[in-house]
């Protein structure tokens, strides 16, 4: 989002480059880049696709902003060579992050980042309401707040994080709770574990 402020274009770019290197385990089309700042990827299950967007996101955050429409359908490749994609599960995607991109302009909602569209799909309105809330929720984190949660992701314990943080325990706890990390860690269990 609003790459064309970014002082550091090459900079950001390579970021996000090394973030998409980050998620292509298990990818069925691993992301890679389409046009400009643009990329897309395929995986198995909605779940890989929702972790693989808050994985490309936090790795690139605070200093880039990144929007997601997540798709469920068939995809076709209409040419190999420059991986051109047609299909619903495209047109759905990319109606999710035009809906983003919509959203963002007001107000209440100018914390969306991430959105899903799921044709046929009964869990489509129930997967939205949660990355809504967990979108809120990692828009309202300071930058130590992003650096714990990422690393609670991660699978570190609060006591190693307080190390590297050079904080107690305790406060690592507090500031869990009181900042909804342990939430959006839960909920990003949930939401890895959908099909």
């Amino acid at each position: 989002m609003g790459s064309r402020r970014i002082a550091d274009r090459a900079a950001a770019h390579h970021a996000l480059a090394a973030a998409l290197r980050e998620v292509t385990a298990g990818a069925v089309d691993p992301p890679a880049f389409t046009a400009g700042d643009e990329f897309q990827g395929s995986y198995p299950t909605v779940g890989a696709a929702i972790d693989a967007a808050l994985t490309i996101r936090l790795a690139v955050a605070p200093d880039v902003d990144v929007r997601f429409g997540i798709g469920w359908g068939d995809v076709t490749v209409l040419d190999p060579a420059t991986g051109i994609q047609d299909g619903p599960g495209w047109w759905a995607a990319r109606e999710a992050i035009e809906w983003t991109a919509s959203a963002q302009r007001q107000s209440g909602l100018a914390a969306v980042r991430t959105a899903f569209r799921g044709p046929g799909r009964g869990d489509a309105d129930a997967i939205n309401a949660a990355l809504l809330c967990r979108d809120y929720l990692l828009g309202s984190l300071d930058d130590r707040s992003l650096r714990i949660v990422k690393a609670l992701l991660a699978g570190q314990t609060k006591k190693d994080i307080a190390a590297a943080e050079g904080i107690s325990a305790s406060a690592v706890s507090q500031r869990a709770g009181r900042a909804g990390l342990d939430v959006i860690v839960q909920a990003s269990r949930y939401l890895s574990r959908l099909r």
